[in-house]
């Protein structure tokens, strides 16, 4: 869905940034390590919709967290952001590493948001089943043919 959202604000013109949260955080490491960072998160303050991956599926440093804090702090109120994660925002401290930054992160990200929550299994998941299922019912073509010892 979030991915679907990108495609149709670029197809509409606006210009849309894609990433892992683990790849965005590299990026911005990256670039403080370089001294480029204030010019890094200028650069992603500017696309008008940012989709934010995964957040919650790898392990994230906590000068990582503060630097995710730090662009997220720039694009509230100026641009919008869809982020996807498979944890609850309970658990946001944890995958932050700071009780307090995760309690900040997601004021600002609730203030002017809407929440897609969705349970069941993914579509992977889904699409796995259908092909078992698939593979365990009769063919019913071979169930017609007569089978070699009968004819």
């Amino acid at each position: 869905m979030a991915i679907s959202l990108a495609i149709a604000a670029a197809e509409y013109g606006r210009r849309v940034y894609y990433a892992t949260l683990a790849d965005l955080i590299t990026s911005l490491e990256e670039a403080q390590q370089a001294g480029h960072l204030t010019r890094r998160l200028r650069t992603l303050v500017f696309p008008s919709l940012m989709v934010i991956d995964e957040i919650g599926y790898l392990p994230i440093s906590r000068t990582g967290a503060q630097l995710f804090f730090q662009l997220m702090s720039r694009r509230y109120e100026h641009a919008s952001t869809v982020l996807t994660s498979n944890k609850g925002f309970e658990e946001w401290g944890d995958v932050f590493g700071d009780e307090t930054m995760a309690a900040a992160l997601i004021d600002r990200l609730l203030h002017h948001c809407h929440i897609v929550n969705i349970r069941g299994n993914s579509y992977r998941m889904r699409q796995h089943r259908d092909l078992a299922l698939r593979r365990s019912e009769p063919d019913p073509e071979s169930a017609r043919r007569p089978r070699r010892q009968e004819r």
